[in-house]
């Protein structure tokens, strides 16, 4: 009789060569959507690994379903989806893709600033309802040459952001108090920063110091017609807020590719965006494309997968934020 293999428990469809590569060492099943809590741990009941994305919460309650369980691997950046202390506590890693996002994510962020800067939401509804019959003056916006940039965070993202920003002469500071130089950048205190700059970028994970961050006191600090832009993480912004900032014109702008609903760490997961914010002509969304490139997505999860064999042989795995 064979020895029974590690079973593998894919939260959401997975590339056929991911496949392939975990199904060398173990058994593989696919969710096919992403699991309620109560459906994942009774797929997973029996599983040594989980390959986890960031719909999914991985919490004391899952872990205790699943006792058979080494390794959380996230095919994500941002763990503030799972509890890593209880993780560790049960002797299960936790390991992150932390590198190969950041490109790809920091591209958006450029797309999504220039155009809530230039207003291109607004020109495409105008040529689009037949208001546009020629050249007239009017959708000003912002130019980034010589305008002061402040990005937020400058882990590899903030610097992936930083190094795209300066291709366009842009007057770029950042605020991180992890990181005291960058690139010979200026480093200045938050509200510094948000005082100073006519275009901000959040580019900060989501944690307990972070969570609403950007809240109506400190949007009250940005200059009149400032724009924020956030690629960071939802709920790192007070939505509420920023919608009564674009109300009341001290924003000029607000793009997005991260929402507060998304944040499955949350006690309370907003249901739904502020409609106030979803209808404000002067925003710019897109539904978290920041590594939506087909490479990119392929090479997340076979970075993930390589975490998961390398934790059945026994070795630390590759992008382990604890140490269980």
């Amino acid at each position: 009789m064979a020895p029974s293999r590690p079973l593998t428990i894919a939260t959401h469809p997975v590339h056929a060569d991911t496949m392939a590569l975990l199904r060398r060492r173990c058994d593989v099943e696919v969710c096919e959507r992403s699991p309620s809590p109560e459906v994942l741990a009774a797929r997973a009941a029996g599983a040594s690994a989980l390959l986890a994305f960031m719909p999914d919460r991985v919490d004391a309650r899952l872990l205790d379903a699943c006792p058979e369980l080494r390794i959380v691997a996230g095919a994500f950046k941002g763990a503030d989806n799972v509890d890593v202390e209880a993780c560790t506590a049960r002797g299960v890693w936790v390991t992150v893709v932390p590198d190969l996002l950041s490109a790809s994510t920091a591209e958006l962020a450029v797309g999504l600033l220039i155009a809530v800067a230039r207003r291109i939401r607004e020109g495409d509804a105008a040529v689009r309802g037949g208001q546009f019959t020629g050249w007239r003056p009017g959708f000003h916006g912002i130019d980034l040459e010589g305008t002061a940039v402040g990005i937020v965070g400058m882990g590899s993202l903030g610097q992936a952001i930083a190094r795209r920003l300066l291709g366009f002469g842009c007057r770029l500071a950042y605020a991180d108090p992890g990181v005291p130089e960058a690139n010979g950048l200026a480093a200045r205190p938050l509200e510094d920063l948000l005082r100073e700059s006519r275009v901000v970028v959040l580019a900060v994970p989501l944690t307990p110091t972070t969570h609403a961050l950007i809240n109506g006191e400190r949007l009250a600090l940005m200059s009149p017609g400032a724009v924020l832009v956030n690629v960071g993480r939802g709920s790192t912004v007070d939505e509420d807020a920023v919608a009564a900032a674009l109300a009341s014109g001290r924003l000029a702008g607000y793009a997005a590719d991260v929402f507060a609903i998304e944040d499955r760490s949350r006690v309370q997961t907003p249901a739904a965006m502020p409609p106030a914010l979803l209808s404000h002509p002067r925003s710019v969304f897109t539904p978290h494309l920041g590594s939506a490139v087909a490479e990119v997505r392929r090479a997340i999860e076979t970075r993930a997968a390589e975490s998961i064999l390398q934790a059945l042989d026994g070795h630390r795995p590759l992008g382990a934020i604890n140490a269980p």
